[in-house]
């Protein structure tokens, strides 16, 4: 768009995603002791996994005596959004759920104790720059950690500069996490699955379909149309940072990057 947003992600619904199994875990661990979360699968609807969060976040609490406390970084964002508005759709009250964003990440430089004493910590940031890390191995050992669910909905797990430096693998629906070695208890399991809006597959797609159609329509007029417009220039200039041997055995001549 004019900001130079995709007019088109799935982001919302990857936080959506990511904070319903993040809530999940974080009961699962209370519930069933030194056992990771079993595989998981795509829901019907909506409701359906907000009734199973709603039910996990119940058995919870009951175990605990509180509701988790949140912090969601990038709060602002469609991933962000998206956690959020799982939290308090699943029941978790406002107070229960931290919204950073750049203000609060600019202010002062990671680890962050407020990660480290918050139950569940949802990643929801695009990373651009190299940035100080969120949480690393020694913050984890600090005595009032209560931290034991990491969500990364970034999935930044293979990039040198990522916020989340303490595990190196992305999970699946099949084994939805990875646990992290701590000196004490809580447990700590990272969430890091690559595809959650998959998790709900009708409003992902229709929400992604609503927001890609306005564009489709000017694919007609694609030579002034400035999503089009600009959709070709990021081509070209991607296009002419190729080796030229790729380029031609890809059978890309000058005439198809001008037409």
């Amino acid at each position: 768009d004019e900001t130079g947003r995709r007019v088109a992600a799935f982001g919302y619904h990857a936080g959506f995603a990511g904070a319903a199994l993040a809530v999940q875990t974080w009961a699962w661990q209370l519930t069933h002791p030194n056992e990771s979360l079993p595989a998981v699968s795509s829901y019907a609807n909506e409701d359906l996994l907000l009734d199973d969060v709603r039910s996990a976040l119940e058995e919870g609490q009951n175990k605990a005596g509180k509701l988790p406390r949140v912090l969601v970084i990038g709060a602002l964002g469609r991933c962000g959004r998206g956690a959020v508005e799982l939290c308090q759709k699943a029941g978790i009250p406002d107070k229960n759920i931290l919204k950073w964003d750049l203000a609060e990440t600019t202010e002062k430089s990671g680890p962050y104790t407020e990660i480290i004493e918050s139950d569940i910590f949802v990643n929801a940031i695009y990373l651009s720059d190299p940035i100080p890390p969120f949480v690393d191995t020694k913050s984890l050992s600090s005595p009032n950690r209560t931290l034991s669910v990491i969500c990364d909905v970034s999935c930044d797990t293979t990039n040198p500069h990522s916020p989340i430096p303490i595990y190196t693998i992305n999970t699946t629906f099949s084994a939805p996490t990875v646990p992290v070695p701590v000196s004490s208890d809580p447990p700590l399991s990272v969430i890091s699955i690559d595809h959650l809006p998959s998790l709900l597959p009708k409003e992902a797609s229709e929400a992604f379909s609503s927001a890609l159609l306005p564009s489709l329509l000017q694919l007609r007029d694609r030579k002034s149309a400035r999503v089009w417009q600009q959709a070709e220039e990021l081509f070209h200039k991607k296009v002419a940072t190729f080796p030229g041997e790729i380029v031609n055995g890809a059978g890309i001549s000058q005439s198809h990057l001008s037409s």
